[in-house]
């Protein structure tokens, strides 16, 4: 016999699988990180939606009061129906303990010291200045918004 004919190998191993397609694990998983990416978009969708509407209802029912004075008590209606959502009796409150329960969780105190202070009493004066009303409906909206969404 020819010594060439009776050569042996060493054993030789498949080729290593392909990437594509995957395995039904991978499928699952991408399905499941869709889902959660879908979720979350969703709910960041809901709450946008809610934050546009709550600063329509807000912006509407102050525009709605025709003089001032009424602006100002509608803002301070809207904050103390906000309010009972922080604390059931905070809509009971009145002159600087109301305007310090505005200030709680705030950074620098605006109703207090601010432009929230027209609160007080500017729902009986006769005359408001505009850049204060402005002032005022910035800080009552923020406030307005933070304790209306969602935590």
């Amino acid at each position: 016999m020819n010594a060439d004919a009776l050569v042996l190998r060493d054993i030789h191993q498949p080729p290593a699988p392909g990437w594509w397609p995957p395995a039904p694990g991978w499928w699952l998983l991408a399905a499941l990180v869709l889902l959660a990416a879908a979720w979350f978009a969703w709910r960041a969708w809901r709450r946008r939606q809610r934050r546009r509407a709550l600063v329509r209802l807000f912006d509407d029912t102050v525009a709605r009061a025709q003089a001032p004075a009424e602006q100002v008590a509608a803002m301070s209606e809207l904050l103390r129906r906000a309010a009972r959502t922080v604390d059931p009796r905070a809509d009971t409150l009145l002159g600087d303990d109301w305007l310090r329960f505005l200030d709680e969780g705030m950074p620098v105190p605006a109703f207090s010291a601010g432009a929230g202070a027209l609160l007080r009493d500017g729902g009986y004066r006769r005359e408001v200045p505009a850049p204060a009303l402005r002032a005022l409906h910035e800080v009552a909206r923020e406030r307005f918004l933070r304790w209306m969404e969602p935590h």
